[in-house]
């Protein structure tokens, strides 16, 4: 997957959220690995908060984010299981606008190389909403890498090619 050289890196401003009913700021270490990641990369964190698992709050921060011109991108990790709390994807569906399919299903690829049939329990996905990409990472650092390296590091540089997300940014709210 090429890198064009050439080409001038745009940094996206994104914001982190993680769903749990037990983290915060001092003990999150899959928001705080996320966070390393993005800025690492050249991408500016516009923003960063833990909610816990209730859909009318995680849907309620979505919103105020999405509206928020200094937001271009959304990225949670956590609540995206089986259980009866996690209920990040059904979040997601509430604001969306756009579902991508293939990146729940290319994060489950990956994951499989690592974790097996176990993977068949994450629910990860993405959307655009209102023209912001929102991506919902499982709750484990393992996952967290998994998708910002596996994924996300690319498709959110402009420089990557043939295609990337970041390219269409200015394109997402076209009727």
């Amino acid at each position: 997957m090429p890198i064009d050289q050439a080409a001038t890196f745009v940094s996206v401003r994104i914001a982190v959220l993680t769903v749990s009913d037990s983290r915060t700021l001092a003990d999150d270490r899959s928001g705080t690995t996320l966070v390393e990641r993005l800025t690492a990369a050249g991408h500016i964190l516009a923003d960063r908060d833990i909610v816990v698992d209730d859909a009318d709050l995680i849907v309620a921060r979505l919103n105020r984010w999405i509206d928020d011109p200094q937001v271009d991108c959304i990225i949670s990790t956590g609540g995206t299981g089986v259980t009866g709390r996690d209920v990040t994807p059904e979040a997601f569906a509430r604001v969306r606008d756009k579902e991508i399919e293939g990146f729940g299903e290319l994060f489950r690829w990956l994951s499989y190389a690592k974790i097996g049939t176990s993977t068949i329990q994450s629910r990860a996905s993405a959307a655009v909403a209102r023209g912001t990409y929102l991506f919902a990472l499982p709750g484990s650092t393992g996952a967290v890498q998994d998708g910002w390296d596996g994924i996300l590091a690319t498709q959110l540089d402009i420089r990557h090619r043939p295609c990337n997300f970041v390219e269409l940014m200015p394109r997402l709210r076209e009727r």
